[in-house]
């Protein structure tokens, strides 16, 4: 009988462990920092400016608990080696994403503001917002593909119907979700409508927000499936999600669709 595995070791390595260093680092770093940090340090900019402030270790807490609960809190799922693997990958992308943009920002305000007086008038770098989601994402999209599926495999006790049709043994393949016209016409849109955001608030960080919610929108919706004499898969955001071998097979049925 064969083991059932219940955690990946990518998944904990990409959906625990990474979180949680990332979250203790940024309360180390304030640490080290303090004494060069402001009693109070800026920690939102609205429209007009700074319009929040809080100690430095106050600041750090928030930062880490939201990287706990919020980034491995999706993340963490990537662990169950028993968990669907399209959904493990989702969420591994989405935990480490948000991880990336927390972690930087945080690591950025802490930077921009050592050495600085007290309700100092400064700027958070646009570019910063970019820099961690596109940084969260990289990181999240290796773990992703590092990811295995360790389901147990239970080969099929009883013969295909008889009464099936037969045919030559040619490789079917499709793909559902949207075509390559809508990815296109989707991308089109979301970018315009991010390229107007950034116009309106004078900021380039929602075409880094639009262009990772595209790719996992369309790469969430859209399968590749291909199914041959070695059985079925389907490949989803690149990767495969779904491979059953044909001994795993255990039914299968012919339905006559409106052309």
């Amino acid at each position: 009988m064969k083991s059932r595995r219940i955690f990946d070791p990518w998944g904990v390595v990409f959906g625990l462990a990474v979180p949680l260093v990332a979250a203790v680092a940024g309360l180390v770093l304030t640490a080290a920092w303090d004494a060069r940090l402001p009693a109070e340090i800026i920690t939102h900019w609205g429209t007009e400016g700074p319009d929040g402030w809080s100690p430095p270790t106050t600041a750090s807490w928030v930062y880490a608990l939201a990287i706990v609960f919020v980034g491995a809190g999706c993340a963490s799922f990537a662990a169950l080696a028993q968990g669907l693997l399209m959904m493990r990958r989702i969420l591994l992308i989405v935990g480490l994403t948000v991880t990336g943009l927390l972690a930087v920002l945080q690591i950025t305000t802490l930077w921009i503001q050592l050495d600085s007086t007290p309700r100092a008038d400064i700027e958070l770098p646009s570019e910063t917002i970019g820099l961690g989601i596109l940084f969260g994402f990289a990181v999240g999209a290796l773990g992703a593909a590092l990811l295995r599926d360790y389901r147990v495999r239970t080969p099929a006790t009883v013969a295909p119907d008889p009464a099936l049709p037969r045919g030559p043994a040619v490789e079917v393949h499709d793909t559902i979700g949207f075509s390559t016209v809508g990815v296109c016409v989707i991308y089109a849109v979301g970018i315009a409508l991010a390229f107007l955001a950034c116009a309106t608030i004078d900021s380039n960080w929602p075409l880094w927000v639009a262009l990772t919610v595209l790719a996992l929108l369309i790469g969430a919706i859209r399968f590749d499936i291909t199914v041959d004499e070695r059985g079925v898969r389907v490949r989803n955001m690149g990767t495969t999600a779904i491979d059953l071998g044909i001994d795993e097979i255990v039914e299968a049925k012919v339905v006559q669709l409106s052309p």
